[in-house]
């Protein structure tokens, strides 16, 4: 899923590289870069194309349903709001998974009727974006699985350290959604999946992408959508 950007005062897609390298390397899949762009994209028919969807990470916040007022271009995407949320709803209404990653998580929980906050300065964002990318991602804090849910079963662990690039988060969990894993110290919900829905759906708060080979969980979250996306492909 791409995103608005601007990049020399020209608006420009983008999605960073790092989320399409282990959708091919570790799930086995044809990456498709869908625009946020309202008027450039058929919903419906990009639904019937796709067997998956992965809603990844971006720098702006989800502006629905959440309490971000900072409404300037470039801190919000509306369009990327509005594309997010009508293909994966007509994704999960065709029984093809959806998963989410950092903003992606934000979305799917605001599909299913949830809310966002946002969250103290500096608690799980450490610096800001015109700082050096290796040292946001090694702000890390440890994570509790929920005992029995998908990661804890596909990484066999109970507590994991994960980075954390964010300031938004969940406040009110959308209706049919379960929590797979809370930050330890603070309790923000950082994983969620759906439950009473024909399609898959898994999302993290953190990034899995980012250097997650090392990291069960991280390994395990491409495992299941390359899994998922198997079984969509199959129908």
């Amino acid at each position: 899923m791409m995103c608005g950007n601007e990049q020399a005062a020209r608006p420009i897609q983008a999605v960073a590289t790092r989320f399409i390298a282990p959708v091919t390397h570790w799930c086995g899949a044809t990456v498709l870069l869908v625009p946020a762009v309202t008027d450039a994209i058929d919903v419906a028919a990009t639904a019937a194309c796709l067997d998956g969807l992965l809603l990844t990470g971006a720098r702006s916040h989800v502006a629905l349903a959440s309490d971000c007022t900072d409404r300037s271009a470039g801190a919000t995407d509306p369009e990327r709001d509005i594309v997010a949320l009508s293909l994966a709803g007509r994704m999960i209404e065709a029984g093809k998974p959806v998963f989410g990653i950092c903003r992606g998580l934000q979305e799917i929980n605001v599909l299913f009727g949830g809310s966002l906050r946002t969250l103290d300065q500096g608690s799980h964002l450490r610096g800001t974006w015109a700082d050096d990318y290796a040292d946001l991602f090694d702000h890390v804090h440890p994570v509790d699985l929920t005992p029995g849910g998908k990661l804890a079963r596909i990484s066999g662990c109970g507590r994991l350290d994960v980075n954390s690039v964010h300031q938004m988060a969940i406040d009110r969990l959308g209706t049919g959604l379960t929590v797979e894993a809370v930050a330890a110290d603070d309790a923000v919900i950082e994983a969620i999946t759906a439950h009473d829905v024909a399609a898959d759906v898994l999302a993290v708060q953190w990034h899995p992408e980012w250097q997650g080979a090392p990291c069960p969980a991280n390994r395990g979250f491409f495992t299941l959508f390359g899994a998922a996306l198997a079984r969509a492909a199959a129908r």
